[in-house]
């Protein structure tokens, strides 16, 4: 089981965490669009660089009861986007390629909506309704990712460490 290696990924996520919220106090209005921003681009682009880890692990450890050095060696040569379409062509994970395939769709109109200048980005937070909405949906990637590690872990002995 790659405990420490699982370990390691999630320290990083919840440093990023903390390190967003240490910056959080803001008072113009731009530099609370801007934190957003930030906040916005922290639970698409770094919960899916930790979180498609993760998911990689775990399906090869369900597979094979063990994860090897070279199974890792061959995850860090994928991108996050890589590993979730490797993770959606796997037979074995066929009651999760909906969901997968949400991940995908949910991260590429991300990259749509974030595929602006910072300064029409930061304009765009500015306004409330839209500010919003764009937290919305990250908060809906948030929950596709938890129901993919639910459907991936199977309740296993390695989905338990990563959820305990």
């Amino acid at each position: 089981m790659p405990a420490f290696l699982a370990n390691d990924i999630l320290r990083i996520w919840r440093t990023f965490c903390v390190n967003y919220e240490a910056r959080t106090k803001r008072e113009p209005d731009d530099k609370k669009a801007s934190g957003k921003l930030k906040n916005y681009k922290l639970k698409h682009s770094r919960l899916l660089t930790c979180y498609s880890a993760l998911l990689y692990l775990l399906t090869l450890y369900n597979a094979q009861n063990s994860v090897s050095p070279a199974d890792t060696v061959a995850m860090t040569k994928l991108t996050p986007t890589g590993r979730l379409e490797w993770l959606r062509d796997r037979k074995d994970l066929e009651d999760a390629r909906k969901t997968i395939i949400c991940l995908l769709d949910q991260y590429n109109r991300f990259l749509d909506t974030t595929n602006f200048e910072e300064d029409e980005l930061i304009r765009r937070f500015m306004d409330k309704e839209t500010g919003r909405r764009y937290m919305e949906d990250a908060s809906k990637f948030g929950d596709t990712m938890f129901e993919a590690l639910q459907y991936i872990g199977r309740g296993s002995r390695f989905h338990r460490l990563l959820v305990v």
